[in-house]
């Protein structure tokens, strides 16, 4: 199965500062080593999908500096269609400060550049990846309102919209009305309902919750518990891949973009959707930085047949 993927998203150049833990408040410790790669969730969700196989477009901004033209490229360099990449003159290309500790947890501060800036202008001619395209996808690195216009135009297209509220804000009533899957995390999802996320119930009363608001499929992720899914065809929880994390940088991105290279239209097949994206999002976290860590489709099919 190749599905054709389009991302609406964030495009960030990430430095990660390794260190052995994080600093307290007030504290200066030095970084054991620093290293940069190419990143943002947008981005790296259109990397995992391309990589599973998927045919990708993407829709964003960066800016006319060296490190738009090094995104640019990157994106390229994984067969993902740029030509609606637009440039910002005036604010420079999205860039995020991870700092990682020597258990592979993270903490990220990001700047929003032109990935904040963007306005519906980007949307301009769109038709063309949208037409046959089976899944538009978005985050909150980027304005709901852009976000918001983009997901109207999909549903014109018959296109499904999975939405990935991270990191969680407050969400424009209208912009669920045109979502049909929602994927927070149980921190995120917690955020946005109001519900604390403490067992099975809890989530089948979130998936009640945005189902009033008109989304019928939940997916929440659940770190290494696995993953939650609400949909009218079923609900259940797949269990997580148990490995040893070095870098969880890209992790839920991996997730998103490798079940969107796997999905029905439908979310028919979502359980075995689900097991291809826990194995890929496995693998990243074994490896280090965002979106060089991010596997192939090969990759999770040979870590899938030996479980």
């Amino acid at each position: 199965m190749s599905n054709n993927v389009v991302v609406l998203g964030s495009i960030n150049v990430d430095t990660t500062y390794h260190v052995e833990r994080f600093p307290q408040p007030g504290e200066t410790i030095s970084a054991v080593s620093k290293s940069s790669a190419p990143g943002g969730k947008g981005a790296n969700q259109a990397v995992a999908a391309a990589r599973s196989g998927a045919k990708t477009a993407f829709i964003g901004a960066v800016g006319s500096d060296k490190e738009g033209a090094y995104m640019r490229e990157a994106l390229e360099n994984d067969n993902i269609d740029i030509h609606h990449i637009t440039t910002d003159k005036l604010h420079g290309t999205g860039s995020a400060a991870i700092t990682l500790d020597a258990n592979g947890q993270n903490d990220i501060m990001v700047y929003g550049g032109a990935n904040q800036a963007m306005t519906t202008d980007v949307l301009a001619g769109i038709d063309d990846i949208l037409e046959g395209a089976d899944f538009l996808i978005s985050q909150f690195e980027t304005p709901q309102e852009v976000t918001l216009e983009a997901f109207k135009q999909a549903k014109q297209h018959g296109v499904t919209t999975i939405l990935n509220p991270a990191p969680a804000h407050k969400i424009i009533p209208e912009l669920l009305h045109y979502t049909d899957v929602i994927a927070p995390n149980e921190s995120e999802c917690a955020l946005l309902t109001g519900i604390e996320i403490t067992d099975e119930d809890s989530m089948a009363k979130s998936a009640d919750y945005f189902h009033e608001q008109g989304v019928k499929h939940l997916l929440i992720t659940l770190g290494s518990k696995g993953v939650y899914y609400n949909t009218p065809a079923g609900q259940g929880l797949v269990p997580a891949f148990k490995v040893k994390a070095v870098d969880t940088t890209a992790a839920g991105d991996t997730f998103i973009g490798a079940l969107s290279s796997q999905l029905q239209n439908d979310l028919s097949n979502v359980a075995t959707a689900l097991v291809y994206a826990q194995r890929a999002s496995s693998l990243t976290v074994q490896q280090m930085g965002a979106m060089p860590s991010i596997p192939t489709n090969d990759e999770v099919e040979k870590a899938l047949a030996e479980k």
